[in-house]
């Protein structure tokens, strides 16, 4: 069976996007076959596979993601704006902003009018700090933050040259996370406001050029660490450059939780897939 796709990216996290508003394909949505697309070498190759399917409940659509290897996830940062703007593409622009339904909750999502893509995240949950102390892998105190999906963080001298599929094997898999796992970000604070950021993904098990909850969960635990100001910037392995927002109390309850950055469709294409 053919499957139609549009490939995007935002800031370098690239995926597979499909129109699944009339659930037609979601026979040859499985697994095996969403992994075998994701595939770099023998397939589409991508971050990950998004699909616009109609809304369960209270969301205009709703957004399913999926990481390289074929598992459902909770959601994407990045995802999210490829999303929005992907939503926006179908529709002929006609719907700028959307209330989406996604595993972690509704997300809105705006296109700006220089067609960079703001979505507003969810409440994040279960702030922890110093869940684990310096050592020999990782050389600085590891915190944690749920923005949608887990995400644990260590705030480096530098990333340039750190062994990230090392560190970033080792806290994703460490029992400290288990048994769900988290995400793991390097970061390295260039100015008060001013992030560069690195980033391993549970399910892509390697380094992306992007993840825009990790960008949300560094960006919060640095003002939370050190009274930073909204917003906050990050550079990422992509090489763009994406602001979070954000509203927060004295004990650190987060609202109005915003990512903003680009968000591109770079080709369309259809590639066969077994129906089997």
């Amino acid at each position: 069976m053919m499957l139609e796709f549009y490939k995007m990216t935002g800031a370098g996290n690239d995926f597979v996007m499909v129109d699944n508003r009339d659930l037609s394909y979601t026979p040859i949505l499985t697994h095996d076959n969403i992994a075998d697309i994701c595939n770099r070498r023998f397939g589409v190759g991508a971050d990950g596979l998004i699909a616009v399917e109609p809304a369960q409940g209270k969301g205009d659509v709703r957004m399913r993601y999926y990481n390289s290897d074929g598992g459902e996830a909770e959601m994407c940062g990045n995802g999210a704006r490829c999303f929005t703007a992907f939503v926006d593409f179908l529709t002929d622009g006609n719907m700028r902003e959307v209330n989406f339904e996604t595993m972690a909750g509704i997300v809105k999502g705006v296109v700006n009018d220089d067609d960079s893509v703001t979505i507003q995240l969810t409440t994040p949950k279960d702030l922890k700090l110093n869940v684990l102390p310096a050592d020999d892998t990782v050389p600085a105190p590891v915190h944690f933050l749920n923005t949608g999906v887990p995400h644990a963080v260590a705030y480096l001298d530098s990333v340039k040259d750190i062994d990230i599929r090392k560190m970033g094997a080792y806290l994703r898999y460490h029992q400290a996370f288990a048994p769900a796992g988290t995400n793991a970000n390097f970061a390295e604070v260039l100015a008060p406001q001013h992030l560069k950021l690195r980033t391993y993904e549970r399910g892509v098990e390697d380094e992306t050029l992007a993840c825009g909850t990790g960008m949300t969960a560094t960006a919060l635990l640095h003002a939370v660490l050190t009274g930073a100001p909204s917003p906050i910037s990050l550079d990422v392995a992509g090489g763009d450059t994406l602001s979070v927002g954000f509203e927060r109390t004295a004990d650190n309850v987060f609202s109005n939780v915003t990512l903003t950055g680009p968000a591109l469709i770079v080709f369309h294409g259809e590639v066969m897939v077994c129906d089997c």
